[in-house]
């Protein structure tokens, strides 16, 4: 790092991506992306003439995608966020409503941006414990101070909270904000939006990054009571107003069109998924329950790490996590069946063909 670097950045700790190597042709199931395409609407929306459009600023107040977002969802206009990505919801999160005297706490093993953010925001972060089968039981976060930040399902478990166990959170204590990350919702977990009507400190991110199959649009969104909405424009117009391009708009709208288009492209997920739980538990895989679209495994007795670089060795990616307590499991995006058979068949090679 150079010398001009502020000292209060200097300790920051940065979030790492998932890895994009370019070396050669993988079968890419490390960054939780859809295997199939934006829908035909999309497609068309991105065109030459909205190309042309380029040379003009994008709208400002995303106006027409918060319509139909609200439309899609049964909320007001008023109710609704857009952003660059779920990550900047995220990030305006931690500005608006936390600091140096209001922590967040989130789960012990959850999406690795979010202690991230803590450290950029000068937050104190608060990583509640969880349980030995890597559940998240909703009743350890009733009694902390400061705001909490959950993904249901979590991140990299797949484990989802109900609803129910959301509105006890929600209503342990109305004087602080319960955010909860939806980014994999759409793929088999209970979404909290309907508690919003009742609850205005409770806020709902989701994306189009994963069912929406536009992850490279970076495109997220946001529900939460108009007072809330207030203030995460109020960090928006302050850092960057333009912050949703063009064409990102315009295909988040079109998107909404052909809502059984990705429906059924995420029933497929859910197809594959449990296929792919099948054929992992034959190799003697131990699973935790996933409703998202990816499954967290590990091999007892296989060291995590070893399995994933001979399953990148072989043009397999897979995301493996460093840290202790899950340092032998796997996440593994669900993609195509074809795939997904194909990692099968890599993994039978490396755990030397063990089946039933």
């Amino acid at each position: 790092m150079s010398r001009f670097l502020i000292e209060r950045l200097r300790p920051l700790e940065e979030y790492v991506p998932g890895e994009q190597p370019r070396d050669k042709k993988y079968v890419k199931l490390n960054t939780n992306e859809s295997p199939y395409p934006p829908s035909p609407s999309v497609i068309a929306a991105i065109n030459a003439e909205s190309a042309a459009d380029l040379r003009l600023y994008s709208d400002p107040t995303g106006l027409r995608l918060k319509k139909a977002l609200a439309g899609y969802y049964g909320v007001g206009a008023e109710n609704v966020f857009v952003c660059n990505g779920s990550d900047e919801a995220l990030s305006f999160f931690f500005a608006a409503f936390c600091g140096t005297d209001v922590p967040i706490n989130c789960p012990e093993i959850s999406y690795g941006f979010y202690p991230v953010f803590a450290q950029y925001y000068g937050t104190p972060y608060n990583a509640v414990p969880m349980e030995d089968d890597l559940s998240v039981d909703h009743r350890r976060f009733l009694g902390v101070k400061g705001h909490i930040m959950i993904a249901n399902p979590n991140a990299p478990t797949g484990i989802a909270l109900s609803p129910d166990e959301i509105k006890e959170i929600l209503e342990s204590d109305p004087d602080r904000l319960v955010c909860v990350d939806e980014a994999y919702v759409d793929f088999g977990a209970q979404t909290a939006l309907p508690l919003l009507a009742d609850h205005p400190n409770l806020v709902v991110v989701r994306t189009y990054s994963k069912s929406r199959s536009m992850a490279g649009a970076r495109l997220g969104f946001a529900f939460a009571a108009p007072e809330i909405i207030a203030d995460l424009e109020k960090i928006k117009y302050s850092t960057n107003p333009y912050n949703v391009n063009r064409l990102t708009q315009s295909a988040g709208e079109a998107a909404l069109l052909d809502g059984e288009y990705y429906r059924e492209n995420c029933r497929a997920i859910i197809r594959d998924r449990e296929f792919t739980v099948s054929e992992l538990k034959k190799l003697g895989g131990v699973l935790t329950p996933s409703t998202a679209n990816f499954i967290f495994v590990r091999f007892p007795g296989k060291d995590g790490g070893e399995i994933y670089h001979a399953l990148k060795e072989r043009g397999v990616l897979v995301r493996h996590f460093g840290l202790e307590r899950i340092k032998d499991y796997l996440r593994i995006t669900i993609g195509t069946r074809e795939e997904c058979a194909v990692l099968i068949a890599e993994l039978k090679n490396i755990l030397g063909g063990k089946n039933e």
